[in-house]
Order: structure tokens, then sequence, then C-alpha cells
């Protein structure tokens, strides 16, 4: 074979493979938020990430299952509360597939699509757990706690799918009880107001005559502390008066003449003027 004959030969070859490329797809692509399950025969090969990747032709396909956030939604679905009543609950949850190899793999062994997924395991768990949340309910609790339905709820629908998806959030939209339940639970929430209210307003009263006695007795302390230090201060300008007197008695007891003396220490030398008959002339003592 001529060396002519041998390129076209090799180039007819590769023409051939490139037809056959094109028409079997020998390559494909995975956008982000996607992954692709490749499948040769019937049998998972591998999973496959954002990018450009190949594949063996006419012998792989390739399934692409999005992680991207899904939303489901629930209408009217009916429950029951602990007290046996009806109730029509509208509620959402948006979840995403987990984007690891091992979950893309089982997820598509065991639901093939996402709306597989949906059908036939999240939608039928997601009932039956807000089903059994609103039976530990009473009507009146859950129109009156919203909030904590909604973090039970949550609780309770976190798990679904066995680690296949994440729940990444529950949102119950819409409860709609019998007009009958719901005008008996604005009663009961309206008679606790009332009550609520006249607690308050005892509660008020005590304080106010708490607040009361104790100002009375602080200004009855004052006025005895008072009343205790004026006896205390007679008392002891009593004691001090006593203590003088007893001191001036000793002193006029040991000197006789003490008085004498204190006559003749205020005297100014003068002789009275006028005296009356026979009486003695004052401070003059003749006696030798």
């Amino acid at each position: 074979m001529r060396p002519s004959q041998i390129v076209g030969a090799v180039l007819a070859f590769f023409v051939v493979v490139f037809a056959l490329s094109l028409t079997g797809g020998s390559f494909y692509t995975v956008d982000e938020g996607e992954r692709s399950v490749v499948v040769n025969q019937g049998k998972i090969v591998s999973v496959s990430g954002p990018g450009f990747h190949w594949k063996t032709p006419f012998l792989d396909d390739v399934h692409v299952i999005s992680v991207r956030t899904q939303a489901v939604e629930f209408k009217e679905e009916p429950v029951y509360t602990a007290d046996r009543q009806t109730a029509n609950v509208t509620f959402s949850i948006n979840y995403a597939a987990v984007p690891s190899d091992i979950e893309i793999s089982t997820l598509y062994r065991e639901f093939q699509t996402l709306e597989g997924f949906e059908s036939r395991a999240l939608t039928r768990q997601a009932r039956e757990q807000i089903k059994n949340v609103f039976g530990t309910f009473t009507a009146d609790t859950a129109i009156r706690e919203r909030a904590r339905l909604n973090t039970e709820v949550a609780k309770a629908l976190a798990n679904l799918g066995e680690g296949l998806v994440k729940v990444e959030g529950v949102n119950i939209e819409n409860i709609n009880f019998s007009d009958a339940v719901e005008r008996a639970a604005e009663d009961r929430a309206k008679a606790e107001m009332l009550v609520q209210t006249e607690k308050q307003k005892l509660e008020r009263e005590k304080v106010l005559a708490q607040i009361a006695v104790t100002q009375a007795q602080a200004q009855a302390d004052s006025q005895l502390a008072t009343a205790k230090a004026n006896a205390e201060a007679v008392r002891l300008q009593g004691d001090a008066e006593a203590s003088a007197i007893k001191a001036k008695s000793d002193a006029l007891a040991q000197s006789p003449n003490l008085v004498e003396l204190t006559k003749a220490e205020r005297w100014n030398g003068a002789l009275p003027q006028t005296f009356v008959p026979g009486s003695a002339v004052p401070f003059l003592n003749l006696k030798n």
C-alpha cells in the first residue's frame, strides 16, 4: 500500500471516529448546580460534577440530577388535633439533593429522579410527620401558639429523605379550622386576657399597699428613733445636773467655810448703806 493510501486510510478512520462521536455522543457537560450519573448497560459507573466530560459512545448514558433548591407545596392537607378537631393545612418544603457522589448514586438507584423521590418518599413522609405533630396540639394551642407549632413541624420534617436530601426550610402558610373552633379559641383568648388584666391590677394594688406599709413603718421607726434620742438627751442632762448637785453637796460637806469663801470672793468691798435693826454686818466676824 502506497504512503498516500495509508494516509488516506488513517484520515478516513479519524473521520469515522469523529462522526461516531458526534452521533453517539462521546462527551457531555454538566452545569453548576447539577450532578450527572453515568450508567453503562444499566450499571452506575460514575458521578460527575460541573464541567466537560467524556463517555463511551452508545454504551454510557448520562442522567442529570439537580442539586439546586427545590420547592414542594402541600395544599389543604387534612390533619387532626389532639382534641379531635379537623383542620386543613397548606405548607411548603424547600429542599436540595445532597451533592456527594454516594448520595447522588443512591438517589438515582432508588428513585431515578427528584420527581420520583418527591412522589415516592418526600410527599408521603411529610404528610405523615405533619399529622403526627398536629396530633400533639389541641385546636386552641395550634391557633394561639403558631410559632411553637412551626418549630415542631420543622423539627419533624428536618430528616426527610434519610440523608439523601437536605431540608432547607418549612413554612406553614395557612391553618384553616372551622368557624366554630376559631370563634371558641378567640373567646378563650379574650377571657384569658381579661383574667391577666385583673391579675395585673391586683398585683399592682399589692405593690402599692406594700409601698404604703413600708413608708408608714419607716416613718414610725423615724419617730421612735427621734423620741428615743430626745429621751436619752433628757436623761443625760438630768444625770449631768444630778452629778453637779452631788458634787457641790460633797464639796460643802467637806468644806463648811466654802459658802463664806464664795461670798467673800463675790463681795465688792462696799458695806451696805442701810441696816435692819438687830441684823449683823455681812462678812464681819468679830470673834477671835
